[in-house]
């Protein structure tokens, strides 16, 4: 039995499937060990949890909108578990000290992330020295993404050691079914925060409005900082019907999904956008920014939506295409629908898998058998 314990922040709604996966997997002892129950600025609706876990005395300091956490108790709690391997998701001091502890006992480490080459480009000196110090100290190499694989070969990590655990969704809970009435134009989900830039969806569908001689209607699904802002902006315009609905629970939401015709996801930065997962699961063709790691990997420019910098004519140009063109639109459809079934949480717990025993292969055997008895 190898017993895997994975430091992570929170426990977010797309990777708790994964665990759940993890603790019914044949031969594996999986712990997650939380700094933190839920993050001041989220509003995750969490399916329920079923495998073993351990919550750490919640610290955290915030700095520019981050929440740092700095859990020290991690150090007693891994030295009573005792695991074959050690996977941290992050460098906030908690990660270092479970990495740090498990260096000290010889244990496997595994490095793993949801960011990318782009996402981390400006990342000051000190930053990147940690990540070289970690990465020279782990054996194995989890990416959610191909710019994640990008961003492990930039420290001179071999593509042999590196090992998919993808962002997914539950796609069947979003498939449409096959007659189905779409009364909006347009969906945007998400935080409204100008990091995600519901404005910008607004003035896409004036443009489309002016466009088809015609009152375009657009679906607003989550809160934030704007909600104030976006709808005095939704009230002054007259070309748009603006329906808010507000924070959505996780059950919620593939019936919203499948109430629109196209997703708008103009983001300045998502490492990833699990939110891209959630559109191509429920059949809706998606306009994305460059910006998002989901842009040319799940979201293919001309296949299954478009890629397109942060401009209005050229977002309006896509869209107003897919609106009156039926066939494209269903081509668009159907290719999301067909790729994004490669993403889904059983390939992404083997990914996790995999990367823990390619860590534990080089791991001699003498130290492996003498990693439990250490007190």
């Amino acid at each position: 039995m190898t017993r895997i314990a994975l430091v992570t922040n929170t426990p977010p709604p797309y990777r708790v499937p994964i665990f759940n996966r993890l603790a019914r997997w044949a031969g594996i002892d999986f712990h997650a060990v939380f700094c933190s129950a839920r993050e001041p600025n989220r509003e995750w609706d969490l399916p329920a949890m079923q495998f073993e876990r351990h919550w750490l005395r919640e610290r955290f300091v915030t700095v520019h909108g981050r929440y740092i956490h700095h859990n020290p108790d991690v150090v007693p709690l891994l030295a009573r578990l005792r695991p074959d391997v050690v996977v941290t998701d992050g460098f906030n001091p908690t990660h270092l000290y479970a990495f740090l502890m498990a260096r000290l006992r010889r244990w496997p480490h595994v490095a793993m992330t949801d960011g990318s080459w782009d996402s981390e480009r400006a990342l000051s000196l000190a930053h990147r020295l940690v990540r070289r110090v970690v990465f020279r100290g782990s054996g194995a190499f989890i990416a959610a993404s191909a710019g994640g694989l990008r961003l492990y070969r930039s420290y001179g990590v071999s593509p042999t050691r590196c090992f998919y655990s993808w962002l997914c969704v539950d796609n069947p809970a979003f498939a449409p079914p096959q007659s189905l009435q779409r009364s909006f134009d347009f969906l945007f989900c998400g935080r409204m925060e100008p990091a995600k830039d519901p404005l910008f969806a607004l003035a896409v569908a004036r443009e489309c409005a002016a466009r088809l001689g015609r009152r375009t209607r657009l679906l607003y699904v989550g809160s934030g900082s704007l909600d104030a802002a976006l709808r005095q902006a939704a009230a002054d315009c007259t070309d748009v019907d603006v329906q808010f609905h507000g924070f959505a629970a996780q059950h919620a939401l593939p019936a919203l999904y499948q109430s629109a015709r196209l997703f708008l996801f103009p983001t300045h930065m998502d490492v990833w956008g699990i939110v891209a997962n959630e559109a191509c699961a429920a059949g809706l063709p998606v306009l994305v920014s460059p910006h998002a790691g989901a842009a040319g990997e799940l979201v293919v420019d001309g296949r299954n939506g478009y890629v397109r910098e942060l401009r209005v004519p050229l977002w309006a140009d896509c869209a107003q295409r897919l609106l009156t063109d039926g066939t494209l639109w269903q081509s668009f459809s159907d290719d999301g629908l067909r790729r994004v079934r490669g993403y889904d949480f059983d390939s992404a717990a083997q990914g996790i898998v995999d990367a823990c025993a390619c860590a534990l292969r080089d791991t001699p055997l003498s130290q492996r058998e003498s990693m439990r008895e250490v007190p």
